[in-house]
């Protein structure tokens, strides 16, 4: 059975195939067709973590495939009350895919070990596959084909997204730079960087100059996680921590002068939601190379590209 986790498990091929599902799925819709191949079918999206375009571009997704979507707030379930293993098993009887935005990769895995359905991990600590193919088919439609991307550069913190863009990347060919003064600890994953270091395509580096150089992409993401905001502030506890990542980082913030100066053809991609003033600037998620918002609407026609693939 397949699953979608760490992109691990997808050779070149498979990458290939989901972004042309993807693609053509875009197109039909931009079109007025209607694709509703999975009627009388649920998507069954269960969420440990909170999130806005992940939720939406999922429903959605189901939603113009003729099919059906169930938002499950584990707040809300009684998962805490018994074994994970247990509960998961009875909720994948109800629907015919789960996406699952979690907590813990290894809940994710453990899923999907059981192969009662596809299982894709919407978000976890490790990985993000959902954001990693959605930012490969914008590259692919901003450039004219992936095959003409040839440099990807990943600014800010080492973590679960561009683990998985990173991955993605390599596999397609595409050098991959990554400039982090600090990895997310949570989000490593030996094996994937070993897969990705492999192919000879990885370069870790702080030399902005040369790491910008003839870059066709730049990629950046909050410094910190999404857990530690509430309300769009920094929650009191991890005041310091914040004081202490922006320091380190704002050497390396997305900003029009950065990409000005090193690269002034680079597109500008971010995963959002955007800290303004933090791992980035408004005047560069307003900039003429920004493909941001492209970034967000590909979630919608990527998700569906997943579905089909893994139901196909």
């Amino acid at each position: 059975m397949k699953h979608i986790i760490s992109l691990k498990e997808q050779s070149k091929e498979d990458i290939l195939n989901i972004l042309n599902i993807a693609v053509g799925l875009k197109q039909k819709r931009n079109s007025g067709s209607i694709t509703d191949f999975f009627t009388h079918k649920t998507l069954l999206m269960l969420f440990q973590k909170t999130s806005t375009r992940t939720r939406l571009s999922f429903e959605a997704a189901m939603t113009e495939l003729g099919g059906h979507s169930i938002y499950i707030d584990a707040r809300t379930t009684q998962f805490d009350m018994t074994d994970f293993g247990d509960e998961i098993q009875a909720v994948m009887r109800y629907g015919q895919v789960l996406m699952f935005r979690a907590t813990k990769a290894s809940d994710v895995i453990k899923a999907s070990s059981y192969n009662k359905i596809p299982v894709i991990d919407a978000c976890s600590e490790k990985y993000h596959p959902a954001q990693a193919l959605s930012d490969i088919m914008t590259m692919h439609e901003h450039s004219g084909g992936i095959e003409k991307v040839k440099k990807v550069v990943w600014l800010g913190i080492e973590n679960n997204v561009s683990n998985t863009l990173m991955l993605a990347c390599t596999k397609l060919g595409i050098q991959f730079v990554i400039v982090a003064p600090e990895v997310n600890k949570a989000s490593v994953d030996i094996e994937l960087n070993k897969m990705a270091e492999a192919t000879g395509l990885v370069t870790r580096t702080l030399n902005l100059k040369e790491a910008l150089k003839d870059a066709d992409y730049v990629h950046t993401d909050t410094w910190m996680d999404m857990e530690y905001f509430s309300g769009g502030k920094v929650k009191p506890e991890f005041k310091e921590l914040y004081e202490e990542r922006k320091k380190k980082f704002m050497p390396y913030q997305m900003n029009a002068k950065l990409i000005d100066t090193h690269c002034p053809k680079a597109g500008i991609m971010h995963c959002m939601p955007c800290h303004i003033g933090y791992e980035i600037t408004r005047d560069a998620v307003d900039h003429p190379n920004s493909v941001i918002f492209d970034q967000a609407e590909n979630r919608l026609h990527m998700q569906k590209g997943m579905i089909v693939w893994l139901l196909s």
